[in-house]
C-alpha cells in the first residue's frame, strides 16, 4: 500500500464517551498515525467534545467518503450524518435516539468498507440497551456487521499486545453458551484464530483451546464437553496442520501460560466471561476487540460507553488508539497480500 489506508472511526453512542475519546485521540499532536482517519457520525458531537476539552482542532464536515479532499493535519474529517439533536440529547443516559445514531454510523461504515471506499472500521462503544430501545434486533457490533456482510461464522478476538483470546460464544446467557460448545463451532473458531494471528505477522501461530469445565473436565469427573465436543475439534484442526495444543487446557492456567510463559500466541475461550475477565484484568484500558470472519477489517475499543464518567474529561483513549493502530497494521497486511 503506497498511500495511507483510510480508516472509518464510528462515533458509537453519542451519549457515551465515544466523541470524547475520538476528540482526544485525533486532537493529540503527539499522535502520528500511519493511516488516515475519517470519523463517521455527527460532526456537532465531535465539535462540542473538542470545545469542552479545550482542544484546538477544526472539524471538517464531509458529505461523502468519495473523492476526499487532501488530508489536513490540523483538521478532523467527519462524514457528517447530522443525526444527533443537541437539544434532545441527554448525555450519560440511555436514549433510543442515541441507539439509532450509533446504528446508523455503523451501517454507513460497513457499507463503505464493503464497497472498498474505506480500508477498515474502528468502532467506539455503543450501548446495547439503547440499540434495543431503537428497535435494533442484533445485540451488538459483531452481530450487526455479520448481518450486513451476509456472513454467519464470525467471532470476537481480544488483543492486548501478545495476549490474544477468541471466543466460541459471546453475547448470550451462560446456559446458552454451554449449549453452543459444539465441535463444528469450535473448529471454525480455531481456524479463524489461526488465520488472523497469521495475518498479524506470526508465521506459525501456536494455539490452545480452553476447556469448558473446571480442570478441563478432569477426565470426565466434572463434565464430558471436553471429550465429546472440544477434543474432536482440536483433533480436526491438528489434522489440518494447525499448531494447537493436543488437549483442552484447564481454563484457570492456560491464560497464565500464554501471558507469563509465552507458550501460546492465542487461546480459544469457550464463552464471553472466560475470555474477557483475564484480558480486562491484564489490559483494561488498552485491550482491542477484533471481529474475525468478516470480509472487512473491524477493530474496536474493549470497553463500554462509560455513562458514569461522561463529560468529566477523564475518559482514556488508549484502547481506541490501540484499535486504530491495529486496524492500520491489518489493512497494510491485507493490501500487501493482494
Amino acid at each position: 500500500m503506497t498511500t495511507k489506508p483510510l480508516l472509518g472511526i464510528t462515533m458509537g453512542d453519542p451519549n457515551g464517551i465515544g466523541p470524547e475519546i475520538i476528540a482526544k485521540l485525533l486532537g493529540d499532536t503527539a499522535f502520528k498515525p500511519k493511516a488516515r482517519a475519517l470519523v463517521i457520525g455527527d460532526a456537532g458531537c465531535i465539535e462540542r467534545s473538542l470545545q469542552k476539552l479545550r482542544i484546538q482542532r477544526a472539524v471538517r464536515r464531509l458529505a461523502s467518503a468519495v473523492e476526499l479532499p487532501p488530508e489536513e493535519p490540523e483538521c478532523i474529517d467527519v462524514l457528517d450524518l447530522k443525526n444527533v439533536d443537541e437539544h434532545a440529547q441527554r448525555m450519560g443516559t440511555v436514549q433510543p435516539a442515541a441507539g439509532h445514531a450509533a446504528h446508523e454510523a455503523l451501517i454507513m461504515a460497513a457499507d463503505l468498507a464493503l464497497a472498498g471506499q474505506i480500508d477498515a472500521i474502528v468502532t467506539a462503544p455503543l450501548n446495547k440497551e439503547a440499540l434495543h430501545l431503537a428497535g435494533i434486533q442484533e445485540p451488538g457490533h459483531t452481530e450487526i456487521l455479520a448481518a450486513r456482510a451476509g456472513v454467519r461464522n464470525v467471532t470476537m478476538m481480544l488483543v492486548a499486545g501478545a495476549f490474544r483470546v477468541t471466543h466460541v460464544s459471546t453475547h448470550c446467557s451462560l446456559r446458552e453458551a454451554i449449549e453452543r460448545v459444539q465441535v463444528a463451532r469450535i473448529q471454525t473458531v480455531i481456524e479463524l484464530t489461526h488465520c488472523t494471528v497469521h495475518q498479524l505477522g506470526i508465521a506459525r501461530p501456536r494455539l490452545a483451546v480452553a476447556g469448558l469445565n473446571p480442570h478441563a473436565g478432569e477426565g470426565g469427573l466434572f463434565g464430558d464437553e471436553e471429550r465429546l465436543e472440544i477434543q474432536p475439534a482440536i483433533d480436526a484442526a491438528r489434522a489440518a496442520g494447525i499448531d494447537v495444543a493436543q488437549r483442552p487446557q484447564p481454563p484457570d492456567t492456560v491464560f497464565h501460560q500464554m501471558h507469563a510463559q509465552g507458550r501460546y500466541d492465542a487461546v480459544v475461550a469457550m464463552y464471553h466471561d472466560q475470555g474477557h475477565i483475564p484480558t480486562k484484568l491484564l489490559a483494561f484500558d488498552e485491550g482491542v476487540n477484533v471481529t474475525l470472519g468478516l470480509p472487512i477489517i473491524r477493530t474496536s475499543v474493549d470497553h463500554g460507553t462509560a455513562y458514569d464518567i461522561v463529560g468529566q474529561g477523564v475518559a482514556n483513549p488508549s484502547s481506541l488508539r490501540q484499535a486504530f493502530e491495529l486496524a492500520a497494521t491489518m489493512a497494510r497486511s491485507k493490501s500487501a497480500g493482494q
